[in-house]
């Protein structure tokens, strides 16, 4: 079992599993009608700039019957490698594992049915993947249904409109607005292929996790000290990236203009795989950038240096040269190189500071030279971010805990205390967890001859004959510290929700509506 939630995280607040409210009469269910090509377009919005999500190009293509109400206009996604996921194994999946009660909690901010839930907008991948979007639902026992009925192979979460998101047909253009949604953002492995040795496009592995790591202190140390968010959701892709949810009520409500502010600001790698220079920084540093570059360093010695090697090809050595500011260094640099091709990066990184020690270059600036090596760690170091994807209320993002029909992995959360500790390569798959089902029932058969399974997550399970209460299915295997950790996660969200608004806008930073600038 991975290592990287804490077991004191499973302490929570037993009130969060009241058993829901009764659901609406079931007529509502079957409201699925979906806009065609032509009101989106209308609309003017592409369907691409809504659904940014790091697994696209990774969806495989299945088999399904349920093409009713359906918008065909996405592109259709190539399949990938990997095991995918058939379609019983997902509805079972559904019935036994996914976690739909802590969902509904979560965005809803409470445990009585609200508008937060009841307008939020989900989008439906169905299992031919055919796209159904502004799909939603009043309680979380309608959305358990609905997600059992459709056996999605995955759906995305959206904002929160001022009106039920079925309802659209009957506005007028611009009466639907979107009033609120989680301040996200999107980290993805293949934005480092041009600096990553080890794999490329869609594998990874423990060592080019590490970008993915290092990502994550950065952006969570900064949205925490610099901006005063606390309750950060993130989440594991399923293949080869991360989600941050930043949940507090205060990031909930930015407009977009705030969001593209804090998107700015925490982009500082520009020019996509240009050859140019990628980071220029004013100095003084800004406190964000000093502090950034004191926690990447022990990565760069180690991820880049050691792991990645990165500068030991040509390519890259030249690379490395060209963001040096002395030509009479350089040439040093580039003369000892050639004479040993094989050096390795963390060789070659010494010589720049052992050769411009000699004294050779009558034009080298020793400050010049420490603060274009600290661009090169900033540049090797820094987190890549989709950040299209944090600056409109209206983007989608996969939900937490669907599976990722690539790889069978959950898309589970990630505790950023311990995020060097994750291993995504030991996230369970659903086969395992089906199997551990199995595994653990086969070994605590049930004291009576008529008991039967608890009903799926979103029940609360029944007392056995003995008295003890019986374990939902989620609990008899290696996705319940997960779960437990989300749980913790939504309790203390909750008491945040519940605290007086006046109170908890005390103190909070004043976010401008510009790009910061270093």
């Amino acid at each position: 079992m991975p290592h990287s939630i804490s077991s004191q995280d499973s302490a929570v607040n037993r009130n969060d599993d009241e058993i829901l409210p009764d659901a609406p009469p079931a007529e509502t269910v079957s409201q699925n009608q979906e806009p065609s090509a032509s009101e989106n377009e209308a609309s003017g919005v592409k369907l691409e700039d809504l659904f940014n999500d790091d697994d696209d190009d990774e969806y495989p293509a299945s088999s399904a019957t349920d093409t009713k109400n359906v918008d065909f206009s996405a592109p259709e996604p190539a399949a990938a490698p990997g095991p995918q996921v058939d379609t019983e194994t997902m509805l079972a999946f559904y019935q036994r594992l996914f976690p739909f009660r802590y969902l509904f909690q979560w965005l809803n901010h409470g445990i009585v049915p609200s508008p937060d839930f009841g307008n939020r907008e989900f989008a439906l991948t169905l299992q031919n993947d055919a796209y159904l979007r502004y799909q939603s639902y009043a309680t979380a026992d309608l959305f358990r249904k609905d997600i059992l009925r459709m056996n999605p192979s995955r759906f995305e979460i959206g904002p929160v409109y001022n009106t039920n998101p079925r309802d659209r047909k009957t506005l007028r253009g611009g009466q639907m607005k979107p009033i609120s949604k989680e301040l996200v953002f999107d980290i993805d492995l293949t934005d480092y292929d041009d600096i990553r040795s080890c794999c490329t496009k869609a594998n990874i592995c423990g060592k080019c996790w590490a970008f993915v790591t290092m990502a994550m202190k950065v952006v969570d140390t900064a949205l925490r000290e610099d901006f005063g968010f606390q309750h950060i959701l993130w989440v594991y892709s399923g293949r080869r990236g991360a989600h941050a949810w930043v949940c507090d009520p205060r990031a909930r409500s930015l407009p977009d203009d705030r969001r593209r502010a804090i998107a700015g600001y925490l982009d500082v790698v520009r020019g996509g795989n240009s050859s140019g220079k990628r980071i220029n920084l004013k100095r003084p540093l800004h406190p964000h950038m000093s502090r950034s570059l004191d926690i990447l360093k022990p990565y760069f010695a180690q991820t880049t240096l050691v792991d990645q090697d990165t500068f030991v090809g040509f390519e890259q050595a030249q690379r490395l040269l060209s963001l040096l500011p002395d030509k009479n260094l350089n040439e040093s640099l580039r003369k000892k190189w050639e004479s040993a091709p094989d050096r390795t990066s963390a060789s070659k990184w010494a010589d720049i500071d052992a050769l411009a020690k000699t004294g050779k270059s009558s034009t080298l600036n020793p400050t010049t030279l420490r603060d274009a090596k600290q661009d090169i760690v900033l540049e090797y170091t820094y987190p890549r971010l989709d950040s299209e994807v944090s600056k409109k209320m209206i983007h989608l993002l996969k939900s937490p805990f669907v599976i990722h029909p690539g790889t069978g992995r959950i898309c589970v959360p990630i505790d950023p205390r311990k995020a060097e500790l994750f291993d995504p390569l030991s996230v369970p798959t659903v086969t395992e967890l089906l199997a551990e089902i199995d595994a653990w029932d086969a070994e605590h058969p049930p004291t009576n001859a008529g008991a039967e399974a608890a009903d799926g997550e979103g029940s609360v399970p029944e007392s056995d004959a003995r008295g003890s209460r019986r374990l939902q299915d989620y609990e008899k295997t290696s996705l319940k510290p997960y779960i437990d950790y989300f749980r913790s996660f939504i309790a203390a969200l909750l008491k945040e929700d519940r605290t007086p608004k006046r109170e908890r806008n005390e103190d909070a930073p004043e976010v401008k509506s510009e790009s910061m600038e270093f």
